[in-house]
């Protein structure tokens, strides 16, 4: 072997270790920059994960609240929501919610209007837009949003039907529920609407009709609010379908709410349904806190329990009720 061969055998084997260990180096170094990395991840993974464990928590905190009608307590959870995670569109829906439910119009307006920057065309929200000019009895403005909705979604007309009504816009009212029936959409609530306002003196007929069954249901439809639905369920105590078919969507919409499971359970027990009603029954006598009511609930049981063949459970709630009743 020459010299320079043996040179340049020295300086490749120099250069092969010194590649080795910068690979090394370099491979080294990656690890402890990926580990690095791994570390100050799930810090800020748990960060994150700590803040919505922490925005869901108030915030269904303020569902709750609302469900039982602590509607300051929800307003309450829903501002520590919004202190962890600002400008949440579900979050200004709720807070407009509970405003309303409270009668501060200005509030619900305010915080809906926010929400509908975000998401303009949610359903849902203008809706509930339209409820709070219907509450300020401002059905102009009422209608205008009403037609953004039709505009979304046609199915909607029957509601503008109602604010044109109630806005004495009667041509406009006989002129949609023409053509809903041209095509074939008009329900027959609708139909017996159009033909008592054709046969009137509209404005005359307008207190009348707005306060009479129909009008009732029909004004249901688009306000749900509880004052209307406790004038269905008064008025449909001898039908024991509909009594049923409201009391159970007011349940859904005021589950605290005794009156609506005490006719539920009369609808029940008018159907033999006497299981169903005994469950109706005493789930709402937890939410009972007049006497009198409470006797009406026990006389209601009772019923319920000699329907099933029970006399002694069924001795045991008259007596409660006679009790209270004395």
């Amino acid at each position: 072997m020459t010299k320079n061969s043996e040179i340049n055998g020295k300086i490749t084997k120099n250069e092969i270790s010194l590649f080795k260990f910068l690979l090394f180096f370099i491979f080294l170094f990656f690890c402890t920059n990926h580990l690095f990395s791994q570390d100050s991840i799930p810090e800020k993974k748990d960060l994150t994960e700590e803040k919505t464990m922490q925005f869901q928590e108030f915030f269904f905190k303020a569902l709750s609240e609302k469900s039982i009608e602590n509607y300051q307590k929800a307003i309450e959870n829903l501002e520590s929501c919004n202190q962890i995670l600002e400008n949440q569109v579900a979050v200004f829906f709720e807070f407009s919610k509970n405003y309303l439910f409270l009668n501060n119009t200005v509030l619900a307006k305010e915080y809906i209007e926010r929400a509908l920057l975000k998401e303009s065309k949610n359903l849902w929200m203008l809706k509930h837009l339209v409820s709070i000019h219907e509450r300020d009895l401002n059905f102009s403005e009422a209608l205008k949003i009403q037609e953004k909705i039709v505009a979304i979604n046609p199915k909607q007309r029957e509601s503008l039907v109602r604010l044109y009504f109630l806005n004495n816009q009667f041509k406009e009212v006989l002129s949609l529920l023409d053509v809903l029936e041209v095509e074939g959409s008009i329900s027959s609530d609708l139909k017996l609407f159009r033909d008592r306002l054709k046969k009137s003196k509209q404005p005359e007929i307008k207190e009348v009709i707005l306060t009479d069954f129909d009008g009732l249901k029909l004004q249901f439809k688009t306000d749900k609010s509880y004052k209307i639905l406790e004038e269905i369920l008064q008025k449909s105590e001898t039908t024991p379908d509909s009594l049923l078919k409201y009391s159970n969507e007011g349940i859904a919409l005021f589950p605290s709410q005794p009156f609506l499971y005490l006719q539920n359970g009369k609808a029940l027990n008018h159907l033999k349904e006497f299981k169903k009603a005994l469950l109706s029954l005493k789930s709402g006598l937890d939410f009972v806190i007049d006497e009198k009511m409470e006797a009406v609930f026990y006389d209601e049981i009772a019923r319920a329990y000699n329907g099933l063949g029970n006399t002694v459970e069924e001795k045991k709630y008259l007596q409660k009720a006679t009790n209270l009743k004395s």
